[in-house]
């Protein structure tokens, strides 16, 4: 397997530092040309995107469940502010509630992705997440707004 030409820009918003170096290690196995920016929280990540000189990223994870500013109030603040607004955002968390699940949908986010008990299904399902969004030009339709194993 190759990797694919185009370089990715991710953002990965999560307060768990092992969550981020399990995501960023399972980023690399797979053949897709990225960069990986990680944020310990809500705070940091917005203040690089609104930030005019920043490079928008291709992509944003979003952590739940963080402190300073969690994920509700970071994808309002993002699907707020123009520059930033259409970028597109995956919830990335251990928690799943049908409820939970709803509210970030009509909030903005374009998926939910329940974070896996595995390393190889993580590959699986980044794999499909970011080829969606970026490599297939953000064609995933609203069924599909949930993605786990």
């Amino acid at each position: 397997m190759t990797k694919e030409s185009k370089k990715i820009k991710i953002y990965l918003a999560d307060d768990d530092e092992e969550d981020r170096i399990l995501f960023s290690d399972a980023l690399a196995e797979l053949p897709i040309n990225c960069e990986i920016y990680n944020f310990r929280d809500g705070i940091y990540l917005v203040g690089r995107l609104v930030v005019k000189e920043t490079p928008l990223p291709d992509i944003i994870f979003l952590d739940i469940n963080m402190p300073l500013m969690d994920g509700a109030d970071c994808l309002a603040k993002i699907r707020e502010t123009e520059r930033i607004s259409s970028i597109p955002v995956i919830i990335y968390s251990t928690s799943f509630e049908k409820k939970e699940v709803g509210k970030y949908r009509e909030m903005g986010a374009n998926c939910y992705l329940k974070k896996p008990s595995s390393f190889n299904q993580l590959k699986t399902l980044l794999y499909k997440c970011i080829k969606t969004y970026t490599y297939d030009n953000r064609n995933l339709t609203a069924g599909n707004f949930i993605i786990h194993v």
